[in-house]
């Protein structure tokens, strides 16, 4: 039986964000099991992505195990500097998101995956709200990326469309792929879409810092954002005083590690086997608690 955390500790409770995607709702619940094995008392509250940082410095939040340079670079930067959170250093999985397409639509759109080809192939991906231009499915509300002003910049003849949640966004997904019907989505990794589907990313210029900042940089002299989507890690972030409130959960939060593959492996069980999270969640800390 683990021991209790020290009773010197603060038996206030500690507050895990969940946001909207299955994956982060996996490494929450991974963090709040491995915590509560330890003896503390766990919550969680859901929180829009982008604004947890900000619930993190005015105290309505403890934790955020998923903060992806991505698409929240800037904020983490933001909040680094006010002092009041701690950036606990890389989650484990790389991170990439990018626009993405089924394999099949390289039939209807020769020179996939080169951005330029949809330079000349925006109908091809049309919908009746968007022809003759192109529709990009996305999560532009509450995740961020700037793809309507990479739209812009890069002289992209499609309209981005919010999908409004991931869920409709992956069910549209499967039912076009499943008539082989044209679509261009928002997919990242790590997750289950990838594996499942038969499809690939867009390459669109490698990105650069100065591209979201200078419009000087890349291709359009008078647009900035003229290039994909960043890479990088996904990092874990806690309130400033959680290293001496709760020290002992501290440094399970410090040392939490989750394998890429595995957690996509763990997002499939859930989203496409309809395997309860809990219980896939209690899978992997049973297999996992040791090295705690």
């Amino acid at each position: 039986m683990p021991a209790l955390a020290q009773a010197e500790e603060s038996k206030a409770p500690i507050i895990i964000a969940l946001h909207d995607w299955t994956g982060q709702h996996i490494t929450s619940h991974i963090a709040g099991d491995l915590l509560k094995a330890k003896g503390y008392k766990v919550e969680y509250v859901t929180i829009d992505y982008l604004t947890g940082l900000t619930a993190m410095e005015n105290g309505d939040v403890t934790v955020m195990t998923e903060l992806w340079a991505t698409t929240a670079g800037d904020a983490m930067k933001a909040s680094d500097a006010t002092g009041k959170t701690e950036n606990l250093g890389p989650l484990g999985p790389a991170a990439k998101e990018e626009w993405w397409y089924p394999i099949y639509m390289k039939e209807k759109c020769p020179g996939l995956p080169d951005w330029k080809a949809l330079l000349k192939c925006g109908e091809a991906f049309s919908a009746p709200e968007t022809a003759p231009k192109g529709r990009y499915l996305g999560m532009e509300a509450t995740w961020g990326g700037h793809d309507p002003e990479r739209i812009e910049a890069l002289g992209l003849p499609f309209v981005a469309v919010d999908a409004g949640t991931e869920s409709a966004m992956f069910a549209e997904l499967k039912s076009a792929y499943e008539r082989k019907a044209p679509i261009m989505l928002w997919v990242y990794s790590p997750h289950w879409v990838p594996s499942v589907f038969e499809g690939e990313w867009v390459q669109f210029p490698e990105y650069d810092a100065a591209c979201y900042t200078d419009p000087k940089w890349g291709t359009n002299p008078d647009k900035a954002f003229d290039c994909g989507k960043p890479h990088g890690e996904i990092f874990k972030y806690t309130s400033a005083d959680t290293k001496t409130k709760w020290p002992g959960a501290y440094a399970v939060l410090k040392k939490l590690k989750v394998d890429g593959p595995e957690l996509n492996l763990m997002v499939k069980e859930v989203d496409v086997d309809g395997k309860n999270l809990d219980e896939v969640v209690a899978a992997y800390v049973a297999k996992h608690k040791g090295e705690y």
